[in-house]
């Protein structure tokens, strides 16, 4: 059993709100994370058709069953509840209804609708690397080639089994659902194009182009796998400093084993030889820094910066004035070129800012420019 450090935000959340949405990608803990903390509340899995027919046929009736509230898991399979849930928790504010789902935009739009100021909002990403606490002889190669589904963990399923069945699942519940595929194997090629562009900016008319679709197509599965937790676009960071930047976002996956299933990287040993190498470190280190800051509630203030002559920042966090500049590298010898941007940001900035290298080594440094941290600093 992991403990999820948002349990805290959660129940937190409890105290002020009667109705809570738990949003993620599917097989992330959702569902466990719920029925550990609502213990007391009836558990309604809206996936079956009897639950699902009964919900849809008549929601008042239905939501009137549940005299303390309930657990309403995948709740998008009936958007009709929403609407009377307004009226059910207005009516006796004690009531606790804790919904969740796996389809991010559709969920989002029907609480805006509906359960506007009525509803605490949570997205739940598969492990973070402290909830995991894996052996200490664990490289990140193999961690970023197995990934953090928590299933797939507590199971010991070997990732070679685990992730055709999640990626068949996806397809025939949530893609169909959201977006009207007519051809899974074109599809199928827009995935794992998606994957050999992990960490490049992204251009959707190329990748329209390899898939043999229009631009709008692409604009429109790009947006299902986003509404669906598989990818996430990271934003450029806008603050000018009398540069010309790059306006487009790059591209991530929120889990790397599911990126390296679709790239053919079957071990560690053929990650350290492969030509997204690096690039899937970079996502491994920018997916944990976004998991901990959801799961205190942050849903924003992560970016990149690039100007107009390619120098770029593979990391920005920003928290109100504070602004922290990340690069990431998967060596594991440290050099100087790891520096050179950083150097340049600082210079160009003229503010205090805190500047960190992040790499696949071990030793650790600070210098008068910025620091030097391991990658392990990643599991507390």
């Amino acid at each position: 059993m992991f403990e999820r450090v948002a349990r805290g935000q959660i129940k937190k959340m409890s105290r002020y709100f009667p109705v809570l949405f738990l949003s993620g990608p599917r097989q992330s803990g959702k569902t466990t994370l719920v029925k550990q903390i609502f213990k007391s509340l009836p558990y309604v899995l809206l996936e079956l058709p009897d639950q699902r027919r009964l919900a849809h046929n008549d929601p008042h009736s239905f939501l009137q069953k549940f005299p303390k509230g309930a657990v309403l898991d995948e709740a998008q399979n009936v958007p009709e509840l929403f609407s009377y849930l307004q009226g059910v928790v207005d009516e006796n504010p004690k009531k606790k209804f804790v919904l969740t789902g796996s389809q991010n935009f559709l969920l989002n739009e029907k609480i805006t609708q509906s359960l506007a100021g009525r509803a605490g909002v949570s997205v739940l990403l598969p492990l973070t690397l402290h909830e995991l606490s894996p052996s200490p002889k664990a490289t990140f190669s193999e961690l970023i080639v197995k990934g953090f589904y928590p299933g797939l963990h507590a199971k010991k399923v070997p990732p070679s089994l685990f992730y055709p069945s999640y990626l068949q699942t996806y397809i025939e519940r949530d893609v169909r659902s959201l977006q009207n595929v007519g051809n899974l194997n074109q599809f199928n090629l827009f995935l794992r194009l998606c994957a050999g562009r992990v960490g490049q900016i992204l251009n959707v008319s190329h990748l329209a182009s390899e898939t043999g679709i229009s631009v709008n197509t692409a604009n429109a599965w790009l947006s299902v796998l986003e509404a669906s937790y598989i990818v996430f676009r990271l934003s450029p960071f806008h603050k000018n400093y009398k540069k010309r930047l790059v306006k487009a976002p790059k591209l991530y996956f929120n889990d790397t084993g599911l990126a390296c299933y679709l790239l053919g990287i079957k071990n560690a040993r053929e990650l350290t030889t492969h030509f997204a190498y690096g690039a899937l470190f970079e996502n491994f280190v920018i997916i944990e820094m976004l998991k901990k800051r959801l799961n205190t509630g942050i849903r924003d203030g992560l970016y990149y910066w690039r100007d107009n002559k390619g120098v770029e920042i593979d990391l920005i966090i920003e928290d109100g004035k504070k602004i922290a500049a990340y690069e990431i590298k998967a060596g594991q010898t440290s050099n100087t070129d790891y520096f050179k941007n950083l150097k340049y940001w600082s210079q160009l900035s003229k503010d205090h800012w805190d500047n960190t290298v992040i790499y696949g080594g071990d030793y650790e440094q600070k210098l008068p420019y910025a620091k030097l941290e391991s990658w392990k600093k990643l599991l507390k």
